[in-house]
């Protein structure tokens, strides 16, 4: 049996134009084939939570798992339209503006969160001193970890704002928006490695417990993934996301190209 959300209309706002992600700025972003700057893909795939939220409620961001796939830009302005099919008991959503796909991907919720031990996910710092992207920056097996971050007060509200969520139940409940994992899961390049532009591809996410407002999220990542397709460098991480040390709220695995080819090179 199938059926149709209510399509969900965001007005795009790109968050990162004054990120040291450079990829975000427009005349950066046109050396490598782009229009302009591109709007973060973990904003974009904030976009497309709200569909699975709005279907299931809390449910969602206690146990729910989505996964996104970004194949076309998004850009600062643009209308983006999120729309969401019932299948198979779960939601395949698109992303979609200037009347091309900018995104795909699916969401379901399982019956219980699966138990993730953290003992699996060695907890280790942020380098104390990050060194320019190379090739060998990423080394499979190697363990990342990231600067705790808090979203508490008016942070929490900003964020709300960044991604023009308009779901009362984050305000209602004090919880995190999920999104923020996602924030999280690109701090663990961000804050071990000076990069150039680079651009998120992909991500999955098994939520396994609400995050409140406030709460101090960090990620425990494990590289699984370094190789180069058609000129780009890719990476691949597998992580558990960590709330004030002690509550694992998110699984996920991240797949970003941290070195691009640039436009007409090779």
């Amino acid at each position: 049996m199938t059926g149709r959300l209510e399509v969900y209309r965001v007005q795009a706002y790109n968050t990162a134009k004054l990120s040291e992600n450079r990829m975000h700025d427009d005349a950066v972003a046109r050396r490598f084939g782009f229009s302009g700057g591109l709007v973060p893909g973990v904003d974009v795939m904030a976009y497309m939570m709200h569909l699975p939220v709005s279907r299931w409620g809390r449910a969602f961001l206690e146990r729910g798992w989505m996964e996104a796939r970004f194949v076309k830009p998004v850009y600062d302005g643009e209308s983006v339209e999120i729309t969401a099919r019932e299948q198979d008991g779960g939601l395949t959503i698109e992303a979609s503006s200037r009347g091309e796909l900018c995104a795909s991907g699916s969401a379901a919720l399982p019956e219980a969160a699966p138990a993730v031990p953290m003992a699996e996910f060695r907890e280790t710092a942020a380098v104390a001193e990050r060194r320019p992207v190379s090739a060998d920056s990423f080394a499979l097996g190697a363990w990342l970890g990231t600067v705790p971050r808090a979203w508490a007060g008016d942070a929490a509200r900003e964020y709300l704002a960044d991604v023009r969520e308009t779901d009362p139940i984050y305000a209602r409940e004090g919880l995190g928006h999920p999104g923020l994992v996602q924030r999280v899961m690109n701090k663990v390049l961000m804050d071990n490695v000076v990069l150039g532009p680079w651009i998120h591809v992909g991500s999955r996410m098994q939520l396994l417990a609400p995050a409140a407002t406030g709460d101090t999220l960090a990620a425990r990542a494990k590289v699984t993934g370094n190789y180069e397709r058609k000129g780009h460098r890719f990476v691949e991480l597998d992580a558990l996301l960590v709330a004030n040390g002690r509550t694992p709220v998110a699984h996920c695995q991240h797949v970003a190209i941290y070195q691009p080819r640039e436009q007409g090179a090779g």
